[in-house]
């Protein structure tokens, strides 16, 4: 039985230690363009959104990730109910489109 257990130990070092210096062998992956890409818009965004917080920044960077005009509008940020608490959901949804389509015929 201590033989058994020796031996399976045994294995077990052995197999870890082959995949860590199999891991140590393999080249590093070079991100592609696309994933380039992606990172220069979230260090754009993330420069742009220094100084939003909470649900302000997490819906400005949505919109500056997906390619919306988050910078210019704010529509997100006056998503207010007549309390002052941040609207939620469908009805967070709703006021922004209207917002930003008002916005959009006054210019």
């Amino acid at each position: 039985m201590k033989l058994a257990v020796a031996l399976i130990s045994l294995a077990l070092a052995a197999g870890s230690a082959f995949a860590e210096e199999k891991k140590a062998d393999a080249p590093k992956k070079e991100p592609t363009a696309a994933q380039k890409a992606q990172q220069e818009k979230m260090k754009g965004c993330n420069a742009q959104a220094a100084d939003k917080k909470g649900d302000e920044r997490k819906a400005f960077m949505k919109q500056c990730l997906s390619g919306g005009n988050a910078a210019d509008d704010g529509c997100a940020a006056k998503a207010v109910d007549k309390n002052g608490k941040p609207l939620a959901g469908a009805a967070k949804s709703s006021f922004v489109k209207k917002c930003q389509a008002d916005g959009a015929a006054a210019k």
